[in-house]
């Protein structure tokens, strides 16, 4: 799983969510900071409105909430999720031998090759779409 300070970033740099089962999310709250969600359809789902998208937190009694809107979210996209997220610009993935081994994303920005590396396969991941999203800002 990536970090919340990563999270944050890729929300910053423009990465958008369509909620769905199985996604995970905080809550921008101070208080909820350190509680993790998962979009479930028999306790949290997804109700798209006119006004906008809003979780619905059905039949859950242990929280106080009724819904949030998709813009106090913060999605925690799955390695799997970034990885299709990176599309025809990811090259490979590989393991980086040393202590301690570090995983290193390999993609194509601008016709050039771009490594970017982590601890954590999924946080080499999003490190990689980070840079991607802002290439690709830079370019507008």
């Amino acid at each position: 799983m990536i970090s919340h300070d990563l999270a944050h970033a890729l929300a910053l740099a423009g990465l958008r969510w369509s909620p769905a089962s199985g996604d995970r999310f905080a809550i921008d709250a101070e208080e909820l900071s350190d509680a993790l969600f998962t979009v479930s359809d028999m306790t949290i789902e997804v109700h798209d409105h006119p006004s906008g998208t809003v979780l619905g937190f059905n039949g859950t009694t242990e929280w106080a909430l009724d819904s949030v809107t998709l813009d106090q979210a913060l999605w925690y996209p799955s390695e799997e999720q970034l990885r299709t997220l990176l599309g025809g610009a990811f090259r490979a993935l590989r393991r980086v031998e040393g202590e301690p081994p570090r995983y290193a994303v390999e993609i194509v920005v601008h016709g050039e090759a771009l490594v970017v590396d982590d601890e954590v396969p999924a946080q080499a991941y999003a490190r990689a779409l980070h840079a991607l999203i802002s290439a690709s800002d830079s370019t507008s």
